[in-house]
């Protein structure tokens, strides 16, 4: 062959598209067997789309969800105190703007989503205060695009660490600012009773506090010391044997009767606990699966570099680990949240509770399906939202690439 002669590929796909005609007829029918499953399934599920959007446009009373949408988001808290709700809303835009602009990628196609979904939903019709708040937290982060934009040209080391250390403090301060803070501000009250606000702080507090207790858990497993690994191991299989709804039920219950009489934690308290160790008992054993998968020539060669044990794990092997198990990991995040509903058994009031509250009221009797189908499309949106992270993160990574 001439060396000047150019090289084709023979694997590359290609660039021309399969007609459509074509690619029905390899496709869907390609035999008898699979043309006559194809027009049957196609009736059924253009039956199915007919039923429910008939339903949808002419007999679903929508109204239900706009009237009652204060009670199934923040259920009884106090209307007057909602200011601190939309103020952490406006904190999170303007800090997830910054981060976005100065980070751009996935990241800053993030800010974007919040602050062009912020704008448009300040068209609906919405109360006047609301609509503003909500154009304020598109406005922030707008705002925080800016600032990162501008924070991007300089290359001061202090930016990144004051962004990592806004993020993490962003948790406690507005659990802090939900709850109230002694003297400065009031206490809210019936802190088992704000509907989906609930859900999202069991499942942010959850995801933030169950992904280090796991690695922890899943590192004192794989210890050499044998009490480490023998408590570790107990805890987890314990955790895992058990049923969520069962360890939620003993938290509320049998808790307080093996506790001290003054010492009597808050059931919303109990609850989150529950729910980060047996998050963090799932977690541990996922982690653990990407440990296991690192090959021992990666320790070998840390140590021949002359790296202790300690920064062996946290530099070399614990990104690799964690590494090849994103879609565990983000799995679990959302298998987490979707738990978050349990709340419900224990006298917890969240989104679904309060659903089932909102359809005993005479006026809105008989629109639970209404109220159901717009909790699966919330769950779903927030579900598939965190399942395109993990998708981006692991493109960005190459994980099964490279």
């Amino acid at each position: 062959m001439n060396a000047n002669t150019p090289q084709t590929n023979e694997l590359a796909p290609p660039t021309e598209r399969i007609p459509m005609i074509r690619w029905l007829h390899q496709n869907l029918f390609n035999s008898w067997f699979n043309a006559i499953l194809t027009v049957v399934a196609t009736i059924v599920i253009a039956a199915i789309v007919f039923g429910l959007g008939h339903w949808a446009l002419t007999a679903a009373r929508w109204e239900v969800i706009p009237a009652n949408l204060k009670v199934l988001f923040v259920g009884t808290y106090p209307a007057e105190q909602l200011w601190r709700v939309w103020t952490i809303l406006v904190l999170i835009g303007l800090i997830t703007g910054f981060s976005g602009g100065r980070r751009s990628g996935m990241m800053g196609r993030i800010a974007l989503v919040v602050s062009g979904g912020a704008v448009l939903l300040g068209l609906f019709p919405f109360p006047l205060g609301t609509r503003l708040w909500i154009l304020g937290v598109g406005a922030a982060a707008g705002g925080g695009i800016g600032l990162g934009l501008l924070a991007k040209t300089r290359k001061s080391p202090w930016i990144r660490r004051i962004e990592i250390g806004v993020w993490l403090a962003s948790l406690p301060v507005s659990i802090l600012l939900l709850n109230g803070i002694g003297d400065v501000l009031p206490v809210i009250e019936g802190r088992t009773q704000w509907g989906f606000l609930l859900n999202l702080l069991g499942a942010i507090a959850g995801i933030a506090l169950s992904l280090p207790i796991g690695i922890l858990l899943a590192l004192g497993r794989r210890s050499k010391l044998p009490a480490v690994r023998w408590v570790c191991t107990a805890y987890i299989e314990i955790i895992r044997g058990v049923p969520l709804i069962s360890l939620l039920f003993m938290a509320s219950i049998m808790l307080q009767l093996l506790l001290p009489d003054h010492i009597r934690p808050d059931l919303l308290v109990r609850a989150m606990v529950t729910i980060i160790a047996f998050s963090a008992a799932y977690m541990a054993e996922n982690v653990r699966g990407g440990l296991q998968a690192i090959p021992q020539g990666q320790f070998e060669a840390a140590y021949a570099l002359g790296l202790g044990k300690v920064l062996t794990t946290i530099l070399i092997i614990l990104p690799q680990a964690l590494r090849a198990v994103i879609p565990a990991i983000v799995g679990q995040f959302i298998a987490l949240f979707k738990d978050t509903t349990l709340f419900g058994f224990i006298a917890i009031l969240e989104l679904l509770s309060l659903s089932r509250s909102v359809v005993g009221n005479l006026e809105w009797r008989g629109t639970i399906f209404e109220l159901y189908v717009f909790i699966g499309i919330l769950f779903w949106t927030l579900c598939y939202s965190m399942s395109y992270v993990g998708r981006r993160i692991e493109r960005t990574l190459g994980v099964g690439r490279q």
